[in-house]
């Protein structure tokens, strides 16, 4: 099954329905893909499972496809695993969407922090590197990716209920209350469900860290004795939760 190209849309999938591709993924299928009149696609929209489509209609400007009469895969979400990062340069916060998608977050925050530089985040762009992440790596559904907001109204607007992996870069530098961050996975947890907050470059401020510290719930971690680089720190803390408490456990 493996082998049959794949592709997201946001459009209803049952059986015997057709559907027509937007500009985009037609040119992509017919002149990239080069997928000809008779060809198969599993198609995919994070709602209705994954289903097997037969094209009736290629060209570079439009192709159609019939939605065949099994699913290939019922539908299934990724673990409620949520990811807060704050914008950094734009082809390290590319990284970060594209690597958490593949590691299995289902919603992502970007809050703008006092030492936050980028100056624009372009979240068309996000979306897309989403969708082809999603596509490759075989998950059936897509991450929620949330308008972006300042670090201030995210902290205001936290009312606990799940666990805050407060990933401090203080700690690398013998920041008190911190622990080491598989001690803290490890250990027994109030909630079931957890959020990773990562700073910018330039880390967070001291006012910033203290209002985090605060919070319900906040569990502040360190990485190891180096200080990571922003897109380093959350694909290494990603991992480890999904080690540890997430479905690579399965």
């Amino acid at each position: 099954m493996h082998h049959i190209p794949r592709l997201y849309v946001d459009q209803d999938l049952a059986a015997g329905l057709t559907l027509a591709l937007n500009g985009e993924q037609s040119h992509y299928v017919a002149k990239v893909m080069r997928q000809r009149v008779g060809g198969v696609l599993r198609l995919f929209n994070g709602r209705d499972g994954e289903w097997k489509c037969e094209i009736t209609k290629s060209d570079r400007k439009q192709v159609d496809l019939t939605v065949g009469s099994s699913q290939f895969r019922a539908q299934t979400i990724c673990p409620d695993l949520h990811l807060v990062f704050a914008p950094i340069k734009r082809s390290r916060m590319e990284f970060i969407v594209e690597k958490a998608t593949e590691l299995g977050v289902r919603h992502m925050q970007i809050a703008r922090s006092e030492y936050a530089n980028q100056k624009s985040v372009r979240l068309e762009r996000l979306h897309s590197i989403m969708r082809e992440a999603a596509e490759q790596t075989e998950r059936l559904d897509l991450p929620d990716l949330a308008a972006e907001s300042s670090l201030q109204d995210w902290l205001s607007g936290w009312t606990g209920g799940r666990n805050l992996i407060f990933c401090d870069e203080s700690g690398a530098e013998g920041g008190s209350g911190t622990r080491p961050i598989l001690d803290a996975l490890n250990a027994s947890l109030e909630h079931e469900h957890c959020t990773i907050l990562i700073g910018p470059e330039g880390g967070f401020s001291a006012t910033e860290r203290a209002q985090i510290r605060k919070l319900p719930s906040a569990i502040p971690v360190s990485l190891g004795p180096r200080i990571l680089r922003a897109d380093t720190a959350a694909i290494a803390a990603l991992s480890l939760v999904q080690a540890v408490r997430g479905d690579w456990r399965n």
